[in-house]
């Protein structure tokens, strides 16, 4: 933004924030419910959400399309979570359930999960398929992100 602000969707209630680019390593409180916008957690999305997350955030947001019963998924959940915090405020993390948001998944042709996709701007940086440990996720993330 021209005036050095970004925006921010909130993991909790999904408003949309300017937070000044010069606070973002502070973290801040949404406006609207007065969550914290960087949580620790990763963001879960539906599909309202998903577009909200995807189309008016101005970091780079990461998102996990997993299944419960998924054992890759879960193997890589802590993994996710745990990169997500290392990387936040710069990276936003989110998970979409792709049992309850089939339409999404179809939407993204994902075909086997864990399956994460890279999006900044509403466009997608990249993606890949399979479950990774941490520095494979890190390297596969600051890739994308840092090249966009």
């Amino acid at each position: 933004m021209a005036d050095g602000a970004l925006h921010i969707v909130c993991p909790t209630c999904h408003a949309v924030n300017r937070v000044p680019a010069a606070k973002l390593a502070d973290g801040g409180k949404c406006g609207a419910c007065h969550g914290l916008l960087f949580n620790g957690h990763p963001a879960t999305l539906d599909y309202v959400s998903f577009r909200k997350h995807i189309d008016r955030s101005d970091i780079p947001i990461v998102v996990d399309f997993w299944a419960a019963w998924c054992g890759p998924c879960k193997m890589m959940a802590p993994v996710f979570e745990a990169v997500g915090i290392e990387l936040q405020p710069y990276v936003r993390f989110a998970k979409v359930d792709t049992e309850q948001e089939s339409g999404l998944a179809s939407q993204y042709n994902i075909r086997s999960i864990p399956t994460l996709i890279a999006f900044k701007n509403g466009k997608e940086l990249g993606r890949i398929a399979g479950a990774m440990d941490r520095p494979n996720l890190l390297e596969w993330i600051r890739q994308h992100i840092s090249s966009n």
